[in-house]
């Protein structure tokens, strides 16, 4: 009689082991990190690769989508309230710190992260009251905040420059442009795999548990105990200041900022769309969603020049998201893998026990149908053994 171990690498299908190690590829504690290092070392290559400075800029405006994505994610992928008002602390990040280069004279980058600081704390104050209603409701506020600072800082000229716009002074004045994209390219990729840390520790601590507790279903974790105000709060908090660091490394990188596109809601609801696109529940989702959309909207910006074309293709876009993947494209190369995987084969895995019971019932069945004594085949079994 075989053994246990014998029967399951006879009745598994070829080459399951090797999907099974792909699909749990991840699940422990050093795997989601492994995956970080493994995405910065492949992404950071792209310098050595871009044709020209045009192509090395397009790499770090997609790496600020990323940032900028990963961050909203923190918010919007893991209790499920979806903002479209995220550009609004962005755009306090990028004018905070450039005014407080301005007229503080600080260093550069200590100014985004005071920036940063300062807008987490509004982001407080704002989400104290955003988020007591749900749903629609919290969608409609959220663009309400981002209309209400576009107006403030188009009409408050003595401080934003308005609608002329504020020049932000360059970090590194002495640098050539492609240098320049350069360096911020990797200042950028630096950011990002802080910000993918920073979404893996809160997913994997009892905070992200109980968030996701909320996106589930929020009045059932309510009626659990779990202090469902004070948890959205902090990951609005947390999410938003991520948000303005983006936005102030993005002005330090521009250096031109203009309030029609630093409170842009269009491009709000085009880094929703990205989370949305890779899938809110996974790591990399909204990176895999900003190098789709980053690299589709600049390639429209490339051919079809300032019109409103790449706006169509964006609505296009998300419907297609909306019918085909709802849960983005890593859960369809999630589902390909689980159906490759052992769980979807004809042939099921025994163990040694099952086996001989299967043999038992068969040939019990035998004896049935052949007009014997079915308990004759126990008896023969056991003068066998």
């Amino acid at each position: 009689m075989p053994n246990d171990s014998e029967v399951r690498t006879a009745v598994a299908p070829p080459g399951s082991t090797a999907v099974a190690r792909l699909r749990s590829l991840g699940s422990g504690r050093t795997g989601p990190l492994v995956g970080i290092v493994v995405v910065i070392a492949v992404l950071a290559t792209w310098p050595l690769l871009a044709a020209n400075p045009y192509m090395l800029s397009a790499g770090v405006i997609v790496l600020n989508f990323a940032v900028f994505a990963t961050a909203w994610n923190l918010m919007g992928g893991l209790t499920g309230y979806v903002s479209l008002g995220h550009i609004a602390f962005f755009g306090l990040g990028s004018y905070g710190t450039g005014l407080a280069v301005i007229h503080l004279g600080i260093n550069s980058f200590v100014a985004v992260l005071l920036a940063a600081i300062v807008v987490g704390l509004i982001s407080l104050l704002v989400g104290w009251a955003a988020l007591r209603v749900r749903g629609a409701s919290f969608v409609i506020v959220t663009i309400a905040i981002v209309l209400v600072l576009l107006l403030v800082f188009q009409s408050w000229r003595s401080v934003t420059g308005g609608s002329s716009g504020l020049v932000v002074p360059r970090p590194f004045p002495d640098m050539l442009r492609p240098e320049h994209h350069r360096v911020f390219f990797y200042i950028f990729l630096g950011l990002l795999a802080l910000v993918l840390v920073s979404y893996l520790v809160v997913d994997r601590s009892r905070l992200g548990q109980a968030l996701k507790a909320i996106r589930e279903d929020e009045d059932k974790a309510q009626s659990l105990g779990i202090p469902t105000a004070l948890l959205k709060l902090a990951a609005f908090g947390i999410s938003c200041f991520l948000t303005a660091i983006a936005g102030g490394v993005y002005a330090l990188w521009f250096g031109d900022l203009d309030p029609i596109f630093q409170f842009d809601v269009v491009l709000s609801s085009q880094i929703a769309l990205m989370a949305l696109l890779g899938g809110v529940r996974y790591l990399f989702g909204p990176l895999v969603g900003a190098i789709i959309v980053g690299s589709a909207l600049e390639y429209f910006l490339l051919n079809f020049g300032e019109t409103q074309f790449h706006l169509v293709a964006t609505g296009l876009l998300l419907v297609a998201v909306v019918l085909f993947a709802p849960d983005g494209v890593l859960a369809l190369g999630a589902a390909l893998i689980r159906r490759l995987g052992p769980s979807a084969t004809s042939i099921r895995e025994m163990s040694a026990a099952d086996v001989r019971a299967q043999q038992d019932e068969r040939a019990a069945a035998r004896g049935a149908g052949a007009g014997g004594s079915v308990t004759e085949e126990p008896s023969e079994r056991a003068s066998d053994d």
